[in-house]
């Protein structure tokens, strides 16, 4: 999951995007409307994690614009005031979840989840192929009944290729979706860990190479 946080207080926003990278997720950081603004409209996140009340580009007007957009990407709006109005008045702007601070760590990566699962076309709880189980919730992977122990990069590119039901994702496509800004777009980081990943899950192979267009699932017989 590709998440992108937009908050001013720059202790806040890091202790989020470090919070939600244990989990798992992919976070890029903005500390200002501006560019946040920009980076909501530059790359395809599954989730935004909005504070309202931002220098430059206001909070407000970047979730208005994400709305009437069309995007799939979802808005969970952060603030300060919790009353109703205030609830209400950023639902209507186009947010799709709303929570006040001081908030439960916990309770917003909940939140978080729940919008992301909602960002993407609906996809099963579980993903199964063959005699792999994948279970994103509990982040728990297994094989033929056995645990495999995946790393959450591992992880995250085995969930999309799962999602992908046999159609062919490409190495671009997965270095957007399963990791953040500060990657080289010319590293050779996801075919490693392809790499680690077939060896992790064995055989018979579950990941085919397709030459000059990424990866897809194989067809495999029990």
């Amino acid at each position: 999951m590709r998440v992108l946080v937009v908050e001013d207080e720059r202790n806040l926003a890091d202790a989020i995007a470090r919070g939600l990278r244990k989990r798992g997720m992919a976070v890029d950081v903005a500390y200002d409307g501006d560019s946040g603004h920009e980076m909501a409209f530059v790359t395809r996140y599954d989730v935004v994690v909005l504070d309202r009340d931002l220098p430059g580009v206001h909070g407000d007007q970047i979730c208005a614009e994400l709305a009437a957009s069309g995007t799939l990407t979802r808005v969970l709006m952060l603030t300060a005031s919790g009353t109703v109005a205030d609830r209400v008045e950023g639902l209507q702007l186009g947010a799709d979840d709303y929570l006040p601070k001081p908030f439960a760590f916990d309770e917003l990566v909940a939140r978080v989840q729940a919008l992301g699962r909602r960002a993407t076309p609906a996809a099963p709880p579980v993903l199964e192929l063959a005699d792999l189980v994948l279970d994103p919730a509990r982040r728990v992977a297994t094989r033929a009944g056995q645990p495999v122990d995946l790393t959450n990069k591992e992880f995250g590119v085995l969930c999309e290729l799962l999602k992908a039901r046999g159609a062919v994702v490409s190495s671009e496509e997965l270095l957007e979706r399963v990791w953040d800004a500060n990657t080289d777009p010319f590293t050779t980081i996801v075919r490693v860990t392809v790499m680690t990943l077939r060896k992790k899950l064995g055989d018979p192979p579950l990941i085919e190479t397709v030459v000059g267009a990424g990866y897809r699932t194989a067809e495999v017989a029990l």
